[in-house]
């Protein structure tokens, strides 16, 4: 029995594509004899012809992934895709870099513990990649004596 007139105008009604309308096995005489827009929407009302729930997919393994990668799991040599400074740029691994160190001066400076022509210099030299790091920066600053050591 074909059915594919009915079905093509109960997806029309029921505003959803046709592989999601179903009709009532049982009941296929019934609607084989509905031909026209009205005896649809009869058939619809009584329950032979519903509109099925749409299929999802599922994000279960898409989060349980993620938590892996949170976790460092997954982010071996085969995953990756992009040259390492692709992955993280030159620019981000420099801005990590000299925000603190220029913060670290700054606040030397506003505690008096640095005058501004020294503040200058240790600038530029931050700026021309002198310092690997604050650590690096304080022991520059306690060996050249611009602040005494703490004991």
């Amino acid at each position: 029995m074909n059915l594919s007139n009915q079905r093509r105008m109960a997806a029309e009604i029921l505003k959803c594509g046709e592989n999601r309308v179903w009709i009532d096995p049982n009941r296929t005489e019934d609607v084989a004899d509905a031909i026209t827009r009205e005896d649809i929407r009869s058939v619809i009302s009584s329950g032979f012809v519903r509109k099925l729930h749409e299929k999802g997919q599922s994000r279960g393994r898409i989060r349980y992934r993620a938590l892996q990668r949170e976790k460092g799991k997954r982010r071996g040599h085969g995953t990756r895709k992009g040259a390492q400074n692709a992955r993280s740029p030159k620019k981000k691994r420099w801005i990590r870099n000299i925000r603190p160190l220029r913060r670290l001066l700054r606040e030397l400076r506003d505690e008096g513990k640095l005058d501004r022509s020294s503040y200058r210099k240790l600038y530029l030299r931050a700026k021309g990649g002198v310092y690997r790091s604050r650590a690096h920066l304080m022991q520059h600053l306690r060996s050249e004596g611009y602040i005494e050591e703490e004991v």
